[in-house]
C-alpha cells in the first residue's frame, strides 16, 4: 500500500511540473543587473508599441548584480524592448531584443546588454 501512495504522489509531482513548463512562455528569460545601479523599475514591450508596459519589479528593487526571472504568457512576439529606471528616474533603454533567441539578458553599466 506504501509504494503506491509513493508511486501516486511522484506522479502528482511529475504532472505539477509538467504542467508548470506548458505555461512557460517562449521569452522566458533572466534579466541580470550589472548596471552599477540598484533598478527601481522595468519596463518590458514589444519592440512593436511605442507604449511601456507596467512595471515588472512592483514593490521589489534590482539591486546592482542581482538576477530576476522575468516569465510571459503564453504568446510569441519576438523583438521586445527593455527600459530601467534608477533612483533618480533617469533611464536605460535597450531595443528589439529577441526573446525567442535569449534567455539570459545582462544590463551593463555602458548602456549595452549582454544576450545568452
Amino acid at each position: 500500500m506504501r509504494n503506491i501512495k509513493l508511486r501516486l504522489f511522484l506522479a502528482l509531482v511529475l504532472a505539477a511540473a509538467f504542467v508548470g513548463s506548458a505555461f512557460a512562455g517562449a521569452q522566458d528569460f533572466v534579466l541580470v543587473n550589472r548596471t552599477g545601479r540598484d533598478i527601481y523599475y522595468v519596463n518590458i514591450s514589444p519592440s512593436s508599441t511605442n507604449d511601456w508596459e507596467e512595471d515588472i519589479l512592483g514593490s521589489d528593487v534590482l539591486e546592482n548584480g542581482d538576477s530576476v526571472t522575468v516569465r510571459f504568457g503564453v504568446g510569441n512576439t519576438r523583438y521586445w524592448d527593455i527600459q530601467a529606471e534608477f533612483e533618480d528616474q533617469s533611464t536605460i533603454s535597450w531595443y528589439n531584443i529577441d526573446l525567442l533567441e535569449t534567455y539570459k539578458v545582462t544590463l551593463r553599466r555602458d548602456g549595452t546588454a549582454v544576450l545568452e
